[in-house]
């Protein structure tokens, strides 16, 4: 079995979604503390260049888990949000293909971040048709414990994991030669990054996936094909 543990992120890039691609479980890693990444905020690409959509939080905390960081209701983000999709694509082909996943997720009732996220990488799945060789699993119901790799390990295990694919920030982390002790071969992705119809000036791979969805609808999943690497090749 081929697992990949991964936080929640907001409409994440295309690369999030290879990851699924190559999974067979794809594990939600949300109980886990919030930094500065992309579990709130994506770009997104413009008339006027690259732009970042962020939602609001409220009250946040140092050492909040991303499961427990509320979102910000006294704004109307969601419209706000909508609005810069929707005009971002408006001459896109697949626009109201974007529309439909954004109003879908937006009508999520979602009590934390970790809720509108999950399902941002849910809907976009499910578009894609990557849900029909992926299962998705939360880490909050498995009842493993632990920290950093000695935790990710555990979670592998308690699956009978074969193979675990992880992104490049791992690489300065991950204690390899611990899984391979148990029997866990580790692979890192090879991201390919396929260039293809791009609204908004020269190309960049590393946009909301709604980017994708906009300039190429469904058939956007066969750009959707990377592989994976052997850790030791990888760091080589």
């Amino acid at each position: 079995m081929n697992v990949v543990i991964s936080q929640s992120m907001y409409f994440p890039w295309i690369g999030l979604f290879e990851q699924v691609r190559l999974s067979d479980l794809f594990i939600h890693y949300d109980d886990v503390q919030f930094t500065r990444g992309f579990y709130n905020r994506v770009q997104i690409k413009t008339r006027n260049g690259i732009r970042w959509l962020t939602i609001p939080l409220l009250d946040r905390k140092t050492g909040q888990n991303i499961d427990e960081v509320k979102i910000d209701e006294r704004k109307d983000w969601r419209a706000s949000h909508f609005e810069v999709i929707r005009q971002a694509y408006l001459k896109a082909p697949y626009l109201d293909d974007v529309l439909c996943l954004v109003d879908d997720v937006f009508s999520t009732s979602a009590k934390s971040l970790a809720d509108i996220s999950r399902a941002s990488v849910l809907s976009l799945s499910r578009y894609f048709e990557l849900c029909n060789c992926t299962n998705f699993l939360d880490s909050r119901i498995m009842k493993v414990t632990g920290k950093s790799t000695m935790r990710l390990l555990d979670l592998c295990k308690s699956v009978n994991a074969k193979k675990y694919i992880t992104g490049h920030g791992a690489k300065n982390y991950m204690d390899h030669e611990l899984f391979e002790e148990s029997g866990i071969r580790v692979e890192y992705m090879n991201y390919q990054k396929r260039r293809y119809p791009q609204l908004n000036g020269e190309f960049t791979p590393f946009t909301t996936a709604l980017d994708l969805v906009a300039n190429c609808g469904k058939k956007g999943a066969n750009l959707i094909c990377s592989d994976s690497i052997y850790w030791k090749s990888f760091l080589l």
